[in-house]
């Protein structure tokens, strides 16, 4: 096996279109070149010559590669920061007290002194309105000082299904009246004692 075809092999195929000429074909138009250009130059010279012409000549009739496609990356959608953060806001809707269980739950507590209409609101982690049938058996016991007796209150889902609502005797010194609420979420009891605060 010859160096050119060495060469041959090394550069892959010399057919049309894929580099123009072989290299054996470079070589011997290099020779030429070194023969007419530089007569007085001794045969290892040209040798030497005609290879590195042929190296220039092989360098400069490459097609050069083709730049590569320059793929821009789609924008990120924007995130809205005017959305809702879940527990970000624990300010009450209905002038109550606001309260929260677990991770998705909170609810407000609107006490009447004058025992008309106490209401029970619930809302989601974010604040959302929710159903008042989320919950079920909801009862407020209302704990009076001085020895009098408690206090049972029923509720009742109101006739616009957002909230319980229930009545009683007035309350005449709130701040010394706490209030028991209990209910049940997905058929799991809870109660908390609560200050009994009026509603603002």
């Amino acid at each position: 096996m010859t160096r050119d075809h060495d060469l041959d092999r090394c550069h892959g195929p010399a057919r049309a279109g894929h580099y123009g000429r072989s290299i054996r074909e470079r070589v011997a138009v290099a020779r030429r070149f070194c023969r007419t250009v530089v007569p007085g130059m001794s045969g290892f010279s040209r040798t030497v010559l005609a290879i590195g012409t042929a190296g220039a000549l092989a360098s400069c009739s490459r097609t050069p590669p083709s730049e590569p496609a320059v793929v821009q990356a789609a924008p990120a959608p924007a995130t809205s920061t005017g959305g809702a953060v879940p527990h970000g806001d624990h300010n009450p809707h209905h002038g109550g007290i606001v309260m929260m269980k677990g991770d998705d739950l909170h609810y407000e507590a609107v006490l009447d002194p004058a025992g008309r209409a106490h209401r029970i609101y619930f809302t989601d982690a974010i604040r959302e309105d929710l159903p008042a049938s989320v919950a079920t058996d909801v009862v407020l016991t209302i704990h009076r000082p001085g020895g009098a007796p408690d206090e049972r209150i029923a509720m009742q889902i109101d006739d616009a299904g957002e909230s319980w609502v229930g009545s009683g005797q007035p309350v005449n010194a709130p701040a010394a009246t706490t209030v028991r609420l209990a209910f049940a979420i997905r058929h799991e009891p809870y109660w908390i004692d609560l200050p009994f605060t009026a509603s603002k």
